[in-house]
């Protein structure tokens, strides 16, 4: 028992020692380096002399002025204004078709006619029917006159008149119905049916388009949908032709959302120049402008700073009067908060917070900790300890 306390102590002692030496060895005066020589160029910041503030070379831009559009891309598909499948309302066999595979039609044009001889004989018989009940009608009226029939009589009389003109107008009807007529001026689509077919109501028989105004279905986001409004200016590129683009305005607001995607259907109306070979079903690539901006300011994206929920540029500005940067150094770091706009192809716009021709760093933000830093313009693609000819903005007035 002796021994092991013996060793125990021994071992504590020991830890003690080690522990005393380790600290001095850390708390003890550096002595200098005379490898180094007498400069200590080892312990000086790069760029000015001993005690100097750290130079940090940044990349910057200013901020331009330039026309922005606020817009958004969807895709759409085109219809014709005026399309409609033509079907018939009654059965029946096919005896004419009077129009060519995609020729024009005019309104009011009978396109495909029916055999309508049972309906054409209807007719007759209700022509001669009225004619039987219009004399009967005057036969009465006379003898109602001179007191020989009762006014009763007279009564069913014109009752009978008015059956006899309303089964004229039934078997008229009928008849008119054995012919298909275009509703509208327009093209002809390819036939689906001959001559001799016999058709059902309700069978598609020639599509007829007039091709003259095209409308675009195409669907936005829901956080456009109280942006989007009636009249605004849509331009539209298609696949099928290729270096052509065309313009069209805004005629309708779906009031429903989609709940599957969360969109709203828009459709637009553009009027087709002559010769425009447009279709129904072409795939149409649209943008829709909410406004235009003739002198938005914008910076590069790579300029913002994100930070609690907040956006901040770093600005270079004129160092406080009275303040010693390094020779290298023209200018400091500036934190400041933007309020931003549209984005477009890499650069974005800035409401609030900056004015044109500002600069702004756009790459090397993370080595600049605070305000006031001095920094160092460096131009891409030249080394970072030589700054770029030339580039060097104007020296910006301090805030």
């Amino acid at each position: 028992m002796a021994s092991k306390f013996s060793f125990v102590a021994v071992a504590a002692v020991g830890i003690a020692l080690a522990g005393g030496v380790a600290w001095w060895l850390q708390s003890r005066p550096q002595l200098p380096n005379p490898i180094k020589g007498a400069e200590g160029s080892a312990a000086r910041p790069a760029g000015g002399a001993p005690g100097a503030p750290r130079v940090v070379g940044v990349e910057v831009a200013r901020v331009a002025v330039q026309a922005l559009r606020d817009d958004a891309q969807s895709v759409g598909s085109l219809r014709a204004r005026n399309s409609v499948m033509l079907r018939p309302e009654l059965v029946g066999r096919i005896t004419a078709l009077n129009f060519k595979d995609g020729g024009p039609v005019r309104k009011g044009q009978v396109l495909v006619q029916f055999d309508n001889q049972l309906q054409q004989a209807e007719v007759q018989q209700m022509q001669a029917q009225l004619a039987i009940a219009q004399a009967n009608y005057q036969r009465t009226q006379e003898l109602v006159a001179e007191k020989f029939l009762a006014q009763q009589t007279l009564d069913t009389s014109a009752a009978n008149l008015k059956v006899a003109q309303a089964q004229l107008a039934l078997a008229q009807a009928r008849l008119g119905r054995m012919a298909v007529r275009a509703p509208f001026d327009g093209t002809a689509g390819i036939r689906l049916v001959n001559v001799g077919d016999y058709v059902k109501d309700g069978t598609d028989l020639v599509a007829l388009e007039d091709a003259r105004q095209m409308l675009v279905d195409y669907r936005l986001p829901e956080r456009y949908g109280g942006m989007v409004k009636s009249g605004q200016s849509v331009e539209l590129t298609l696949d099928a032709l290729p270096g052509r683009s065309f313009r069209a305005a805004v005629e309708a607001i779906d009031p429903l959302l989609d709940t599957t995607g969360r969109s709203v259907g828009v459709r637009a109306l553009l009027a087709v120049p002559e010769r425009a070979p447009l279709r129904t079903g072409m795939s149409a690539r649209v943008t829709t402008v909410f406004s235009i901006n003739e002198a938005a300011l914008v910076v590069p994206e790579e300029a913002l700073v994100p930070q609690g929920g907040k956006q901040f540029v770093i600005q270079l500005v004129a160092p406080p009067a009275g303040t010693t940067l390094p020779a290298d150094s023209q200018f400091v770091s500036q934190r400041q908060e933007v309020k931003l706009g549209v984005r477009r192809a890499g650069r974005v716009e800035i409401v609030a917070g900056l004015a044109a021709g500002d600069t702004v760093v756009v790459a090397g933000q993370q080595r600049l900790q605070k305000d006031g830093s001095p920094v160092r313009i460096v131009a891409l693609g030249k080394p970072a300890g030589k700054a770029a000819s030339g580039s060097a903005p104007a020296a910006p007035a301090s805030r």
